[in-house]
């Protein structure tokens, strides 16, 4: 089964204002469906996979959500395809559901980033409770990329002494010690500082310092992590 969508039909990634997305992966049909149906009747919009192999063939709208994925799954399992996503780059929050599950395997989950762990039967308001957690989790992770993002743009537009005069500056040095390490005049440096915090829509150096920084937490979370 390629996938199939059930509830609101599903929207493009433009559409800032729609409703989050959950995506399932479940090899029982009497489950994912009876998950399908549950989140309908909260107003979350769901698509369901039987195999990890349908989830990595289809193209997701990019919205706010999560993924709920069962431990033990036809071909590759849960916790491989948990692994996949992480390598991928991808940080959509996942919750694990399983029948079977133990605690070497929780706690592997929960290493590798899951954000729950429920076990079968489980109650239906733990699951929306976890749903929902994981969905704001996911909106907070997104507005963070987006600012980092727009600093991102800001930073794209200084010239490589403007950079230079900004990692300086963020260090806490005054004029005319930039001035001395760069090799240039200190008026030159008053220049080169007022076109970085414009440039940067910094109103205070302060206020720039926590832009930096945000540029080096954003570089740090796009590295592989194996």
């Amino acid at each position: 089964m390629a996938g199939n969508t059930r509830g609101a039909a599903v929207r493009t990634a433009a559409d800032a204002k729609a409703p989050p997305l959950v995506v399932i992966v479940e090899d029982d049909e009497g489950v994912r469906d009876g998950l399908q149906d549950l989140l309908r009747s909260v107003g979350l919009d769901t698509i369901a996979f039987d195999s990890t192999r349908g989830l990595l063939a289809a193209a997701l709208p990019n919205r706010p959500g999560c993924l709920v994925l069962d431990v033990r799954l036809p071909g590759s399992s849960g916790l491989e395809l948990q692994s996949k996503l992480v390598a991928m780059g991808n940080r959509m929050p996942i919750i694990f559901m399983t029948g079977h599950g133990d605690i070497p395997m929780s706690v592997q989950a929960m290493k590798a980033g899951a954000l729950d762990f429920l076990t079968k039967p489980f109650r239906d308001q733990d699951m929306l409770d976890a749903i929902a957690v994981a969905i704001e989790r996911d909106r907070a992770r997104r507005a963070a990329s987006a600012g980092v993002a727009e600093i991102e743009a800001l930073a794209a537009a200084l010239t490589a002494r403007e950079a230079e005069v900004m990692h300086h500056v963020v260090k806490g040095l005054l004029n005319k010690q930039i001035a001395h390490a760069l090799g240039i005049s200190e008026i030159t440096v008053k220049i080169h500082r007022g076109n970085v915090m414009r440039k940067m829509a910094a109103g205070s150096v302060a206020d720039l310092v926590r832009k930096t920084e945000m540029l080096k937490t954003g570089a740090e979370s796009c590295r592989p992590t194996g």
